[in-house]
């Protein structure tokens, strides 16, 4: 799935940068709010300055909220297991690899813009210093793992859910299926962007990258239920989080 530097052209490379970014911007928007509050401090005047005066002057700074701090650490839980899952790799063709994602599971433990976030940091992290995926084909990695897999993922396992009615029975099954349907649509995302910049033939690519991911995405969807089963035993507000996307925007993220 990390695809390397070299195999996408230049035309399909720049807008998938640009995309990557322009999500990640929205998703720091969207997670700011809960980890941050303003506070109100009060800063000395520094007397030497005649203009400024002496005394005492009012400011505010932003501190993590209680949330903020409890999620950063589940933040770095989910991201370690991310990483260590996505270092297994099985070879698709010369320079492109398959292997699990953990989209799914991440925006379902953290929320979709949270989830984003770490895939984004994994994936960074991994094409700086492992050499695994491309410098400039990192914005076509995050749209795939990133967007399609973690945020798409996530609203197309919110749409099942409300559409199930909500029914805790269905959604470690839903869960797994999502995860299973993100793993293929993340590698036919990647295909297409292959295909365009000329790497590789439709015929050549597509149906090895999408079968060799049905087969990840089957070990991806039994790992996310088995793990979801182990965290819902503990904590059952992840079966609990807003499945609309205004309640979501609400939560505290917990």
């Amino acid at each position: 799935m990390h695809l390397p530097d070299g195999f996408l052209s230049n035309g399909v490379s720049a807008p998938l940068i640009g995309a990557a970014a322009a999500v990640g911007v929205a998703a720091i928007s969207k997670v700011r709010s809960a980890f941050l509050k303003q506070v109100p401090v009060l800063k000395q005047k520094l007397a030497t300055f005649p203009n400024v005066g002496g005394g005492v002057e009012s400011s505010t700074q932003f501190v993590l909220t209680k949330v903020g701090k409890e999620h950063l650490w589940r933040m770095a839980s989910v991201g370690a297991f991310i990483f260590a899952a996505q270092m297994v790799n099985f070879k698709v063709m010369d320079g492109v690899s398959g292997h699990l994602l953990g989209g799914v599971l991440a925006a379902l433990i953290l929320g979709p813009w949270a989830g984003f976030i770490i895939m984004t940091a994994v994936l960074t992290v991994q094409a700086l210093m492992f050499g695994d995926g491309g410098i400039i084909a990192l914005g076509a990695n995050i749209v795939n793992m990133g967007v399609i897999a973690c945020i798409g993922g996530w609203y197309a396992f919110r749409w099942l859910y409300v559409k199930t009615g909500k029914r805790k029975k269905f959604f470690l099954i839903l869960a797994a299926f999502v995860a299973w349907v993100s793993v293929v649509a993340a590698s036919a995302g990647a295909s297409i962007e292959l295909i365009v910049s000329g790497t590789a033939s439709l015929s050549a690519i597509l149906p090895d990258m999408i079968g060799t991911h049905a087969l990840i995405g089957v070990g991806e969807g039994l790992i996310t239920f088995g793990l979801l089963v182990l965290l819902l035993h503990k904590q059952e507000r992840i079966a609990a989080m807003a499945y609309d996307e205004e309640d979501y925007d609400d939560q505290d993220m917990g």
